[in-house]
C-alpha cells in the first residue's frame, strides 16, 4: 500500500469536509457541550458538599463517557465518504485511477478521524482543565484518565470511522449510512452502563488496557474486511 497515495484521497476528503460546515458544526458542537455540562455538574456536587469518595466514582464513568463520543461523533464524517462523493460526482474519477482499494479506504479513514480527534481530544483536555478548576487540581492528572483519553478514546474513534466507512461502502443513501453508522455506540453504552453497574471497574488499569486491546484487534480486523468487501465496480455501475 502506497501511503502517498492514500494522503492524497484523504487531502482531497478533508477539501470536501471543510466545505460541508454542517459536518464539521456537528462534529466539535456536541463533544463541547457534554465538557462543559460535566464539569458543571461536579461544580455543583462540590457546592452540595460532596464528598472525595462520591467524586471519585463519578468522574471515571464522566470520562469514559467519552468513549460513547468516539462511537458517535465520527459516523457523520464517515458515513458520508463514499456516499457524499458519490452525490458531488467525484467519486467515479477517483475509483476510476489506479488507486488500491485499501490505499482509498485508508486514505478516507484519515480524513474522517482527523476531525473527529480533534474535536473529542479538546474536548477531553476543556473537561480536564475545568473539572481541575472545579476541583482544586484534585483528579487530574491520573493514570485511568490518561488511558482513557489517549488509548481508549482514540482506537474508539477509529473503530467508528472504519464502520461507518465500511457501512457508507455496501449502502447507497447517507442518511441510512449514518443511522446503521452510529449503532457502534451500543456496545460502547454497554461498556458504560456495565461500568455504572459495577460490572467493570472504569477507574481499573487492567479493565481499561483489556478494552483497549480489544478494540486495537477489532480495528485491525474492520480495516481488512472493508478491503475485502469493498466493491468499486458495484459502485460504479449500481449506485444510483
Amino acid at each position: 500500500m502506497r501511503l502517498s497515495q492514500s494522503l492524497i484521497v484523504a487531502s482531497k476528503d478533508l477539501a470536501i469536509i471543510r466545505r460541508r460546515r454542517n459536518l464539521l458544526y456537528s462534529t466539535f458542537i456536541i463533544p463541547y457541550i457534554v465538557s462543559l455540562a460535566f464539569p458543571l455538574l461536579i461544580q455543583s456536587f462540590v457546592q452540595g458538599g460532596a464528598s472525595i469518595s462520591a467524586l471519585s466514582f463519578i468522574l471515571p464513568a464522566f470520562s469514559f463517557f467519552y468513549l460513547i463520543l468516539a462511537g458517535l461523533i465520527p459516523s457523520a464524517i464517515a458515513s458520508y465518504s463514499i456516499i457524499g462523493e458519490k452525490v458531488e460526482k467525484s467519486l467515479e474519477p477517483l475509483l476510476a485511477t489506479p488507486t488500491t482499494d485499501g490505499e482509498i479506504l485508508f486514505g478516507k479513514g484519515v480524513a474522517a478521524i482527523l476531525p473527529s480527534l480533534a474535536a473529542i481530544m479538546s474536548a477531553c483536555v476543556i473537561f480536564m482543565g475545568l473539572t481541575d478548576a472545579f476541583t482544586r487540581s484534585y483528579f487530574f492528572p491520573n493514570l485511568y484518565s490518561a488511558l482513557d483519553f489517549f488509548i481508549v478514546v482514540p482506537l474508539g474513534i477509529v473503530m467508528s470511522v472504519e464502520w461507518s466507512v465500511l457501512v457508507s461502502s455496501r449502502v447507497s443513501d447517507v442518511r441510512i449510512a449514518q443511522q446503521i453508522g452510529s449503532l457502534l455506540i451500543l456496545p460502547f453504552a454497554g461498556l458504560y452502563v456495565a461500568g455504572e453497574l459495577g460490572i467493570i471497574q472504569l477507574s481499573d488499569t487492567g479493565t481499561l488496557l483489556g478494552i483497549s486491546g480489544a478494540l486495537a484487534l477489532v480495528d485491525l480486523f474492520l480495516f481488512y474486511v472493508a478491503r475485502a468487501l469493498f466493491r468499486r465496480e458495484q459502485i460504479l455501475t449500481k449506485w444510483k
